[in-house]
């Protein structure tokens, strides 16, 4: 897909502040620091739309970002960060919660993982946590480029697993160094738009 107008519209901290146009959205979730706003500038094509930061826990709102004035990518706060207070880490909980129950344009959710890594223990409790909601999800496990080719099927493998991946969700192994993963990403994106 081309993106030829990408926007930020607002940071919201509630539902009465998230846009009402009822364009489709795709969330996009993940522990921070795991590469969401890379992986958002490199499927929009933009060096930095989405604010990267070598600092986790950046993002504290949900940012709506309107594509092709078509539908949005909101990218919500990280996850999974121990520097956030526990009363600031249960604020974002109850507008995530509040976000993923209510709002009826969510059409689906990319969750984004380190293919490096097993997946934590709050990126299980994440896509369970979606799929709670009966939520599509689409697995992104960044950092590709890291993983030398004839280990990438073991990595892969090991990501389904842990997560107990659905047979209906995707796994997709992405690399915002190297673009590869990114029209794949884009493919199963366009499904839900």
């Amino acid at each position: 897909m081309k993106v030829t107008n990408a926007e930020i519209v607002i940071s919201a901290v509630s539902k009465k502040q998230y846009p009402n146009d009822q364009l489709p959205e795709i969330a996009l979730a993940g522990r921070s620091n795991v590469g969401k706003s890379s992986f958002i500038n490199k499927l929009i094509h933009r060096k930095n739309l989405a604010r990267t930061s070598s600092k986790p826990g950046k993002t504290q709102t949900l940012n709506f970002y309107k594509l092709n004035e078509a539908f949005y990518f909101v990218d919500v706060p990280g996850y999974g960060y121990a520097k956030v207070s526990k009363k600031e880490r249960e604020k974002w909980g109850v507008m995530m919660e509040e976000y993923f129950q209510t709002r009826e344009t969510l059409r689906a959710v990319v969750l984004i993982t380190d293919i490096r890594h097993e997946p934590t223990k709050d990126d299980v409790q994440m896509y369970t946590f979606l799929k709670h909601f009966d939520l599509p999800i689409i697995v992104v496990a960044t950092k590709l480029d890291k993983i030398p080719k004839g280990k990438r099927d073991k990595h892969i493998k090991r990501t389904k697993q842990t997560l107990d991946v659905a047979p209906d969700d995707f796994v997709i192994p992405f690399s915002s160094e190297t673009g590869e993963g990114k029209e794949e990403s884009w493919g199963i994106i366009k499904r839900f738009l």
